[in-house]
């Protein structure tokens, strides 16, 4: 307890003037002496003082007199502290900030407790370790847990799992350790200080009963000696508080006694008030000046020392009384407003920041309520939950009753989440494991088909590896490039050796260069006639001519086929020939061309059924993609381009269904012919 506390309902001071006490001499009364200001209510005083000293004689604790005297004063001065008005302890807590550890790692909280100890006064940190602490411990155990999990997921026993603190752990307890020593030495020493002053404490008292007991001293004499013993007892601080009560009780008592043998006169109390008015007189001031102080809590901190000031000093004259108290308690309860103003604007304040954290939490939810498909949707739900974090951050304290569940909730979601994640992409390094190995299989297998010689086959077997590479999954970014280019080359130095070799068959490249050159001049030259059908003939035979004509030097290959290409495009446009009409025209005449057989146009048909299927899949799915587009800018451009996909299949499937039909068309000729044939032998 303060000292303060301790010295609540001293005497009080005055100065004599009669007896032989000079007029700087100054003693302390209990006020209720004050109060007496005549004889009338002498009887009743001294039945306390006997009563008083009775009890002292058996027991010096808890003396009637004394608490009676504690009682008047503060029913006379109307002193009573408002069940509001902060204690000095409470004061000094005040003062020291609250600060949100909840957001920080093991390795920022070990930082910021070192910080902290490089403070001088241990004590004016003890809340900020303290939550520090709990913060540490929460963060720690789930470090434990972590690694209990992982040392059972790799198999090992749980009954002879045995944790150690890492390095952070160490340090952290480390540096606890020294605040713990440090906080343990200052206790001692203010324990100490406590017990020596206990000491002095009940030698003033000793002082002060002997002080009573002796007759020879003059009444100037008594009362020097007196207000030496009180000044003496103000100047020692703190004692234990199991002490604390029965010390201050046996002062008071003893004072009493004192003032009961000195019967000390009207004249010595009525100036003692007077000094004690100016006193009081400028505590108001003081605690006005604090009205405008624009720190809340050093205003609240001197207005509460003022407070035990004014304790101190004692009654004042009877027709002040009311206005002195009024005037400083006027003055102590707009300090005690601003200071409860102060803290209802920092409890909004933690509720808007309760508000935000809450929000982060919903959105944190929202993000998690799903497991992404893929490793981009993973590594974007992850950049968002770490922008969430550091808004968080950012958010100032919430409620203290709120703070630690809320965060554990929030932190909760964020861990689950990575602890999926890093599940995730174990599973996702299994398969990109086991498609390496595929694809090196197909590596060793295309490098043996590269250095062989029978090329139809070895071609066939080649490219069904290379679907095959197609339909196998992605491998590890680190050996992707490696195994591709390993793959690749294999196939290169085949598709080279195969070119090396047909090239030395196509002797007749020059002349076949010469022959598609007259022919696409002669088809730049050519002029349509009436008959469009004799006209697209005629494009016909340009192109079967064309198409008849072997290899040609490969520098010339792609210049000749773009102009041949582009001068047959423009001559279908002068016949307005639409591009559908075209294409199949370019499919009849291929299936006249076939030399496969119906084999051949068994797999055409195949592939074109393949084609339909593969559309009218899409078209299904664009269509059910439309039903869950919402009615926004955003979505009615997606809409747009479904649409435009959408219309072109559809276009897509009827050029595939004629050409479906064209297949058709020799095999039913062919089983009308058969049916016929019968007939005209009969």
């Amino acid at each position: 307890m303060e000292e303060s506390n301790e010295m609540l309902n001293m005497p009080e001071q005055a100065d004599n003037t009669a007896n032989g006490v000079e007029n700087n001499q100054t003693l302390h009364t209990p006020e209720p002496l004050a109060e007496n200001t005549a004889d009338s209510n002498a009887n009743e005083a001294d039945e306390a003082r006997n009563d008083a000293t009775a009890t002292s004689e058996n027991k010096q604790e808890s003396v009637p007199a004394a608490e009676t005297t504690a009682q008047e004063e503060t029913s006379e001065n109307g002193e009573a502290e408002d069940a509001n008005t902060p204690s000095a302890e409470e004061s000094a807590v005040e003062e020291e900030p609250q600060v949100d550890y909840s957001a920080m790692s093991r390795e920022e909280l070990t930082e910021a407790l070192k910080a902290l100890l490089e403070t001088d006064d241990i004590t004016s940190i003890k809340n900020r370790v303290a939550a520090l602490r709990q913060c540490f411990t929460n963060a720690d155990k789930e470090v434990r847990k972590e690694a209990f999990d992982r040392f059972v997921a790799e198999g090992g026993n749980k009954d002879e799992y045995e944790y150690h603190d890492d390095a952070i752990a160490v340090e952290y307890h480390k540096v606890y350790d020294q605040y713990r020593e440090r906080r343990q030495k200052n206790i001692d020493e203010q324990e100490a200080i406590k017990k020596s002053n206990l000491e002095k404490k009940q030698q003033i008292l000793e002082d002060l009963r002997k002080l009573i007991d002796n007759e020879n001293e003059t009444l100037k004499q008594a009362y020097d000696a007196f207000n030496n013993i009180q000044d003496q007892w103000k100047g020692i601080g703190d004692v234990p508080r199991a002490e604390l009560n029965g010390l201050w009780q046996n002062y008071h008592f003893l004072v009493e006694q004192f003032f009961n043998k000195v019967k000390m006169n009207k004249e010595l109390i009525l100036l003692d008030q007077k000094k004690n008015l100016e006193a009081k007189t400028q505590l108001c001031e003081k605690a006005e000046e604090l009205i405008v102080e624009p720190s809340i809590a050093k205003a609240a901190k001197e207005i509460q020392s003022l407070r035990e000031q004014w304790r101190e000093i004692g009654p004042v004259p009877p027709e002040h009384n009311d206005d002195i108290w009024t005037r400083f308690r006027t003055a102590a309860s707009q300090i005690d407003e601003r200071r409860r103003e102060y803290y209802e604007q920092r409890h909004e304040e933690q509720e808007k920041n309760l508000l935000a954290k809450q929000a982060l939490m919903e959105k944190a939810a929202e993000l998690t309520a799903e497991a992404p498909t893929t490793t981009k949707k993973w590594n974007e739900v992850s950049s968002a939950l770490d922008e969430l974090l550091k808004i968080w951050k950012t958010i100032g304290p919430v409620p203290r009753e709120q703070n630690e569940e809320i965060w554990k909730t929030f932190k909760g979601r964020i861990d689950t989440f990575y602890s999926e994640k890093k599940q995730h992409f174990e599973t996702v390094k299994d398969e990109q494991n086991e498609n390496y190995n595929k694809k090196i299989d197909l590596c060793l297998q295309a490098e043996a088909i590269a250095k062989r010689d029978d090329w139809k086959k070895a071609t066939e077997e080649l490219l069904k590896l290379q679907e095959e590479w197609k339909q196998i999954g992605p491998v590890n970014r680190k050996v992707s490039e490696k195994i591709w280019q390993r793959f690749r080359g294999a196939c290169d130095e085949f598709f080279n050796r195969k070119s090396e070799y047909f090239t030395t068959l196509r002797g007749s490249e020059q002349e076949n260069l010469e022959k598609k050159e007259a022919i696409l001049a002669e088809l730049k030259s050519y002029a349509f006639g009436e008959n469009k059908e004799e006209n697209l003939d005629a494009l016909k035979d340009f192109q079967r001519r064309w198409m008849e004509i072997g290899f040609v030097p490969i520098a010339e290959k792609q210049r000749l086929q773009k102009d041949f290409r582009d001068t047959i495009n423009k001559m279908f446009e002068q016949l307005k020939i639409s591009a559908r009409e075209a294409e199949i025209n370019s499919f009849r005449d291929s299936l006249r061309n076939n030399k496969g057989g119906h084999h051949a146009i068994n797999d055409k048909r195949e592939h074109l059924l393949e084609q339909i299927q593969k559309l009218r899949n899409d078209i299904s799915v664009w269509e059910n993609n439309l039903g869950f587009l919402a009615s926004s800018k955003q979505a009615d451009i997606l809409k747009q381009e479904f649409e435009k996909k959408m219309r072109s299949a559809h276009q897509e499937i009827a050029l595939l269904e004629a050409k479906l039909k064209i297949l058709d068309e020799p095999v039913e000729t062919e089983n009308k012919a058969s049916e016929e044939t019968p007939k005209a032998e009969a």
